[in-house]
C-alpha cells in the first residue's frame, strides 16, 4: 500500500487556508514538524508553489515512504530526521533564519497505527514498542517492567488521566514478578480483568488511557511539544503563520497556553501607553480550538478526537 492510498490528512484544507496569506509570497518557508506519511506536506507543495518545504519526522520509515511521495517536488522539500523540539538546530543548520509558515499535526501517526508490529494499537496483539523511532530509546515494554510502581501510577494518571491507575499497576506488579510483559495483547487482558464494571461501560476501549500513557513516557511527547511549539513561534517572521492539530487534551492544554501567552499584553497594570516591548507577538487565528466536521470524521474516524490552534506573529521579539 503506498503512502497516498493509507493516509487521509486530518482538517487538511482548514490548515491550508489557514496558513496560505503567508505562504503566497515567493522564497516563502513552510517547516511541517510532523511529516508522518506526507499528506499535509504534500498539499503545502502543491498548492504554494512558491514556497520550500522543510519536513521533520523522528521515524525513519515514515521518512522514506514520505521521500518518495514527494520525490516529484524535487529540490522544494528538504526531510530531516528529527524530533519536532529539535526545530532550532535544524533551521540553524540548513541556515534559514526565520520561517513563514509552521504545521504541527501531534501524537501518532497513520503509519503507526497501522503496522502491527509498531506496537502503538490495542486492537491488536503486536510487541509493546512503541518507539516512534525504533533506533533509540526505551520500549513501552521496557517501561512497563522496570519503572518503579509508583511511577507507573504517575504516568497513567498523569499522561493518560486514567482514575484506576493504582489498580491498573498493582496488577502489572504482580503480573511481570511472573513473567515479563512483551505484547500488548496480554496488557490489555489485564487492564480489562483490573477494572471494575463500571469502569468498562463508558469511553471506549478501556486499555486506551493506558496504552496514550505509555505511548506518551516512551516518546516524550509532551516535553517535546512544550519546547516545539515556543521554539516554532520564535522562529517565524512576523506575519507567519503556525497550525496546530493535537489529539489529546494535554497536547491541546500546551499549545492553548503557548499561544495564549503570546497574544497576551504582558505590561505592568496601570500604565497610561503600553510599550511595546509588552505588546501581544501572536494574533490568535481559532476562538478556541477548531474542530473537524461531522462530513470529515464520516470520512476519516481518526480525525474525531482533532482539535485546530493558530496564530500568526505580529511583531518581533524585543530585547
Amino acid at each position: 500500500m503506498s503512502s497516498n492510498d493509507r493516509h487521509v490528512p486530518v482538517m487538511l484544507q482548514r490548515c491550508l487556508d489557514m496558513l496560505a496569506p503567508a505562504l503566497a509570497e515567493p522564497g516563502a518557508v513552510v517547516v511541517d514538524c510532523t511529516l508522518g506519511l506526507g499528506g499535509h506536506s504534500e498539499a503545502l507543495l502543491a498548492t504554494f508553489p512558491a514556497a520550500r518545504l522543510v519536513a521533520l519526522d523522528r521515524d525513519p520509515a515514515a521518512l522514506k515512504l514520505a521521500g518518495e511521495r514527494l520525490a516529484p517536488y524535487g529540490d522544494r522539500a528538504t526531510l530531516v530526521h528529527a524530533v519536532y523540539d529539535e526545530l532550532p538546530r535544524v533551521l540553524a543548520r540548513l541556515g534559514i533564519p526565520r520561517v513563514q509558515g509552521v504545521l504541527f499535526d501531534l501524537g501518532v501517526s497513520s503509519m503507526q497505527l497501522d503496522e502491527a508490529d509498531r506496537g502503538f494499537a490495542y486492537a491488536q496483539d503486536a510487541p509493546l514498542d512503541m518507539r516512534m523511532d525504533q533506533t533509540t530509546g526505551m520500549s513501552a515494554a521496557e517501561v512497563l517492567n522496570t519503572y518503579p510502581p509508583g511511577e507507573l501510577v504517575r504516568i497513567l494518571r498523569a499522561y493518560g488521566e486514567e482514575k484506576q491507575a493504582k489498580r491498573i499497576v498493582e496488577a502489572v506488579v504482580k503480573e511481570r514478578a511472573k513473567e515479563p510483559f512483551t505484547h500488548s495483547a496480554r496488557l490489555v487482558e489485564l487492564i480489562r480483568d483490573a477494572l471494575p464494571q463500571a469502569a468498562k461501560r463508558t469511553g471506549g476501549n478501556p486499555a486506551k488511557r493506558t496504552f496514550q500513557a505509555l505511548r506518551i513516557e516512551v516518546n516524550a511527547e509532551l516535553a517535546a511539544v512544550e519546547n516545539a511549539v515556543p521554539a516554532a513561534v520564535r522562529a517565524l517572521a512576523v506575519g507567519g503563520r503556525i497550525a496546530v492539530l493535537s489529539y489529546q487534551s494535554l497536547e491541546d492544554r500546551i499549545v492553548k497556553q503557548v499561544f495564549a501567552a503570546g497574544a497576551a499584553n504582558t505590561a505592568p497594570p496601570g500604565l497610561p501607553v503600553v510599550p511595546e516591548q509588552y505588546q501581544p507577538r501572536l494574533k490568535l487565528l481559532t476562538r478556541g480550538a477548531e474542530l473537524p466536521t461531522e462530513e470529515e470524521i464520516a470520512e476519516n474516524r481518526r480525525a474525531a478526537p482533532a482539535r485546530l490552534r493558530g496564530a500568526e506573529r505580529i511583531r518581533e521579539d524585543i530585547a
